[in-house]
């Protein structure tokens, strides 16, 4: 099992619904596994963080009921519900054709971006969140940016910056591997004052980002500014006042472009 394929079932394993050999292959991987052992951890930890914070509302008991009623489908529903969403899969395709042919393809493609971008910002925040609650965030602990650069050779398919922000007031803690969308990625984290910050340097394709930080967007009390500087994607997250994260990104993006 590779490690793309560990971090996207950490989730389903957690809950327990894995199968029995998968959740075992899974396991192995994770006992061997240092990387994915500190994501599998950060997810219980977030898991956790989310579940003490956001509200709980019993379901009816009426529901309670109709669900303990119900049995598992047999082999033949199944197999009828399948069918069926293949078929609703084909009805869907139709309606897609017919809505190109009547919205344009430029709408739906911007549609499409707008979509990606609210992940990016999502991603991006949930990333930092994973940092706030992790027992060890760095992987590399910061003796300055020529320490902790050379650090991701190897461990990347591209070759991160680590800008050196002292000058604005930032403190290069250290940097971890991790995971940003569907791809592998650089964080790094720094301090600014009594907030942490979190810059993310990922593979850029497919994202709908600007050539330079624009505003900040916001989201859950954090904001986020997020673009691109030649063949990097960038991410800065912090739970600072927008205006001080727009210039946090300015600094990052004049590090990068010597």
């Amino acid at each position: 099992m590779t490690c793309a394929e560990t971090r996207d079932l950490v989730l389903e394993h957690q809950a327990a619904r894995l199968a029995p050999d998968l959740a075992r292959l899974l396991e192995a991987h994770l006992a061997t596994c240092g990387a994915c052992t500190r994501v599998d951890r950060a997810e219980r930890e977030l898991t956790e963080l989310l579940a003490a914070r956001l509200p709980r509302t019993p379901a009816p008991p009426a529901l309670v009921r109709r669900i303990a009623r119900l049995s598992p489908p047999s082999a033949a529903r199944r197999a009828a519900t399948v069918t069926r969403l293949r078929w609703a899969l084909a009805g869907a395709s139709l309606a897609a054709a017919v809505l190109l042919g009547t919205l344009g393809v430029s709408g739906l493609l911007a549609r499409h971006a707008s979509a990606r971008g609210a992940a990016a910002v999502t991603e991006a925040i949930n990333d930092h969140l994973r940092v706030l609650v992790a027992q060890r965030p760095t992987e590399i602990e910061s003796g300055g940016a020529h320490q902790v650069k050379p650090w991701f050779e190897g461990r990347l398919d591209f070759a991160p910056v680590v800008p050196d922000l002292a000058l604005a007031g930032l403190e290069l803690r250290g940097g971890a591997v991790g995971y940003f969308l569907d791809r592998r990625a650089a964080l790094l984290q720094y301090k600014l004052r009594a907030h942490l910050v979190t810059l993310i340097a990922f593979r850029p394709d497919g994202l709908p980002l600007e050539d330079a930080p624009h505003a900040a967007r916001g989201e859950r009390g954090f904001h986020v500014v997020l673009w691109r500087a030649g063949p990097v994607g960038y991410a800065v997250v912090a739970d600072v006042d927008p205006r001080e994260l727009e210039h946090v990104a300015a600094e990052v993006q004049r590090a990068v472009s010597r």
